[in-house]
């Protein structure tokens, strides 16, 4: 049988009896699979009369007659499916991928109020003018695990996000999503269950060759690790970066609180409002009905959402390292003009193996004396001696220069020619100086 998208969204979570080649059987339908075969819950065999418990999959090819009932014993009437026909032919929801209520999972409610959420999402998001494009691919079966897996595996650096519910030793995780410079995968462990690890992704998180980006990876390490057994390495935390990023712009002072990937994003990437509607939204929907983590099909606006989070955060790290490295690469500049722009009458006399401090390298000193100053005077000081680091409104700015509230921490963060500028300044007074010592 052919069923439209939305006659299908309706099928899910109803009570279907099916008749098989050999024997009739009852349960609540939670997937059709791509190959048409049934995927139920709460499986009875009418014929004995006996329940199995977990979930229970029916082939398309033994499959004679499928009937879609309202809720068990509700009297309400039947709907005949054509006999002989097969239930998923078209599906365009196939890559939601079907649920698996092992024994630890929550029981998979009604999709009512998933749905509605995720109408509001979709017309908060239509009215933006602009759209975000972003193409990934869902991993809820192992036909697409394993290619997904060789190409992580011929990575230098990915991202890493989890989904989940109380993400730690204690929680649930639902989603695992990875991008990569070409590719972002959404893996699905709600249903591919802890085989995925075993099969591949724990080979890839814990490869000391492969960076993996990740954003307050303490919860999700502690996940990992007492419930699947990966130890996580090489592991680059923007969070961590951005509180680093942070004592470098002011000149070794700390903030009193770490951000929020929101808060990055914005900071650094200025990425547009869009992305804070669909974040809000996303927490809506999962406050108000934390089932959803567990449940399918899973809402495409959220889906959208975690290949979006996992796609910026490969920008942000671009981003932070650019920032961390700005001191680098500006002492380095000075390094190279140190002495060809010079006249080079020195030169001959110079000892190449002088290990002594040298000016260019000096000069930090002084700029971080700068920052600290200009620190002093941007932010207040709680009584443990760091910095009070407003939050940030997830908001569009059109000019947040008029926001007399709105302080970028980079503001602080002297560029590549205004660190040039500091440190040309200073060599100049250096030379000053020494001219005035050796006087007339």
């Amino acid at each position: 049988m052919s069923l439209s998208s939305e006659r299908f969204g309706a099928v899910l979570g109803s009570t279907v009896k099916v008749t098989l080649k050999c024997g009739v059987f009852q349960g609540v339908l939670q997937h059709v699979n791509p190959d048409r075969s049934l995927l139920l819950r709460r499986v009875k065999n009418l014929e004995t009369g006996r329940s199995a418990p977990g979930v229970k999959m029916f082939f398309d090819r033994e499959i004679v007659n499928v009937e879609l009932l309202d809720e068990p014993d509700s009297g309400k009437g039947t709907a005949m499916l054509p006999e002989g026909t097969s239930a998923v032919k078209g599906n365009k929801h196939a890559d939601a991928g079907p649920a698996y209520c092992g024994p630890w999972s929550s029981p998979c409610d009604s999709l009512e109020s998933q749905l509605r959420a995720s109408n509001s999402l979709k017309y908060s998001l239509s009215e933006k003018k602009e759209e975000e494009n972003v193409e990934y691919t869902v991993v809820n079966c192992f036909q697409k695990f394993g290619p997904a897996v060789l190409h992580l595996k011929q990575q230098c650096v990915i991202s890493v996000a989890g989904e989940g519910v109380n993400l730690c030793r204690y929680g649930k995780l639902s989603w695992l999503e990875i991008a990569t410079k070409s590719r972002i995968f959404l893996f699905d462990i709600f249903f591919l269950g802890p085989q995925a690890f075993k099969n591949g992704l724990q080979m890839v998180l814990e490869d000391k060759n492969i960076l993996k980006v990740m954003h307050d990876c303490r919860w999700i390490s502690d996940c990992l690790f007492h419930q699947y057994g990966v130890l996580l390495f090489n592991v680059f935390d923007t969070q961590v970066a951005d509180a680093l990023q942070f004592s470098v712009a002011t000149g070794g002072f700390l903030p009193h609180r770490v951000c929020t990937l929101q808060e990055c994003l914005m900071q650094h990437l200025k990425i547009p409002s869009k992305w804070d509607a669909i974040m809000k939204y996303g927490q809506q929907m999962a406050s108000e009905n934390p089932d959803i983590w567990f449940s399918r099909p899973f809402p495409a606006s959220l889906r959208k959402a975690f290949a979006l989070k996992a796609m910026y955060l490969l920008l942000l790290h671009s981003s932070l390292m650019d920032n961390l490295m700005s001191d680098l690469k500006a002492v380095v500049h000075d390094y190279l003009n140190a002495y060809r722009t010079g006249s080079g009458d020195h030169l001959g006399s110079a000892k190449p193996t002088c290990m002594e401090l040298p000016e260019e390298l000096r000069q930090l000193a002084d700029i971080q004396k700068l920052r600290r100053e200009k620190a002093i005077k941007d932010y207040r000081m709680n009584e443990d001696g760091l910095l009070i680091r407003p939050a940030m409104e997830l908001k569009e700015r059109n000019d947040p220069q008029k926001d007399g509230n709105y302080r970028d921490d980079r503001d602080c963060f002297p560029t590549d020619k205004a660190v040039f500028q500091i440190t040309s300044s200073y060599n100049e007074d250096v030379h000053c100086q020494e001219n005035q010592n050796q006087g007339p």
